[in-house]
């Protein structure tokens, strides 16, 4: 499907996710499903043979399948029918390079969070990406789920009234045996906090995507539940919000028994809404003295702008992650396309998080390795 503004596909050109990558795989289908890109460039993999045959698998020209993403940043920006969009996939400790080069070059960028390994680095790459007039999406996916949005759009029309208290928890089982082998567990490749880093941002993000809010200060405990474990599984923190709310925050990879475990309460001084990601399409809201509510996934006027926006099945038919990583790509190609068009600020509201997000997400971190270090309460680092 063309995207009408420029009368054809985005050009999308990948960086990493090739043979073996679960990410990439999602990123690929993630593009694919409204047909607005067409990847033209890669390179897959860091072993330039490796990366030259998982291009001709998925059909990518031969001259456009790089050895390396410094030779495919180079060549493409030389080229007549360049890229438009480079997404990013590879492990943390590269995403500063890759996206500062991108961005030198003239490239939008979708980028895996989190942005960059430190809160100095991310706040490079916004910088740079807003003084260059870069679109920048940071995949926070969640995000891109309809009763997300639909809870979004609810605490800005007020139903729930002055925000009070956000819990969130994003509790799973991947690390609760034997640590695999990989980038994520050598060496602080992944960065201060692998639990914080791999997880802990997509559920702070959550919640300040849903209210609106930025947190403030907190109090965190970062560590391992596992013990002699010498990478982080577990964090737990106590979270002060910029308008007087309290929240807390429990996120962990090694709760034996757990599956996926993503979720957010969050209550005003007229009621709560609550939110699983195991059960996506549902959206409970709870009325201070009123009854209980379940809302559910449908196309109608019955939900918000920002649901119905993200919507694409009808009603008995389960939308899930594939779909709400696909909401980022199609919201991205969008306004990239507005941007190639000339047009500068969006004709709708953006909802997909950008640069700024990861920004934050970083400074989470930032603030709860330091409180565990110290042991006291930290500000969260919002300049």
């Amino acid at each position: 499907m063309v995207i009408k503004e420029v009368g054809r596909r985005i050009r999308l050109g990948l960086v990493g996710g090739g043979p073996g990558s679960m990410i990439g795989e999602t990123h690929r289908i993630a593009a694919r499903i409204d047909g607005h890109y067409d990847i033209v460039a890669s390179a897959l993999s860091s072993d330039p043979e490796r990366a030259r045959q998982a291009a001709a698998e998925l059909g990518i020209a031969p001259e456009r399948a790089y050895a390396s993403w410094q030779d495919m940043l180079v060549q493409e920006a030389a080229r007549d029918d360049r890229v438009d969009v480079i997404a990013i996939m590879t492990p943390n400790d590269s995403h500063y390079d890759i996206c500062m080069r991108a961005i030198d070059h003239g490239f939008h960028i979708i980028c895996d969070k989190p942005l960059a390994n430190t809160l100095a680095q991310a706040r490079e790459i916004a910088v740079a990406a807003q003084r260059k007039g870069v679109e920048f999406c940071v995949t926070y996916c969640y995000t891109g789920f309809p009763m997300v949005r639909q809870a979004r759009d609810m605490v800005q029309n007020g139903e729930l009234g002055e925000i009070r208290q956000v819990h969130l928890q994003y509790v799973q089982s991947y690390l609760a045996g034997e640590l695999p082998k990989g980038w994520r567990t050598e060496n602080k490749r992944g960065g201060d906090s692998l639990v914080l880093m791999d997880i802990g941002t997509h559920a702070f993000h959550l919640g300040a995507y849903v209210t609106g809010l930025d947190v403030t200060k907190l109090c965190a405990d970062v560590g391992s539940a596992i013990p002699g474990r010498s990478v982080d599984d577990y964090v737990s923190a106590l979270l002060h919000y910029e308008n007087g709310a309290r929240g807390s925050l429990w996120v962990t990879n090694a709760a034996a028994g757990s599956e996926h475990g993503l979720s957010f309460r969050i209550h005003g001084d007229k009621g709560g809404l609550e939110w699983h990601q195991e059960e996506p399409n549902k959206l409970i809201h709870r009325r201070h003295g009123g009854f209980e509510e379940t809302i559910t996934r449908r196309l109608g006027p019955e939900m918000s702008d920002g649901a119905q926006r993200s919507t694409r099945i009808h009603i008995g038919h389960p939308e899930g992650y594939l779909e709400a990583f696909a909401n980022l790509y199609t919201e991205f190609a969008e306004r990239v396309a507005e941007r190639l068009k000339g047009i500068d600020s969006p004709r709708r509201a953006t909802l997909y998080p950008t640069a700024a997000d990861g920004v934050k997400g970083l400074a989470l971190v930032a603030a709860s390795v330091a409180s565990t270090h110290h042991g006291t309460w930290q500000d969260v680092d919002r300049s």
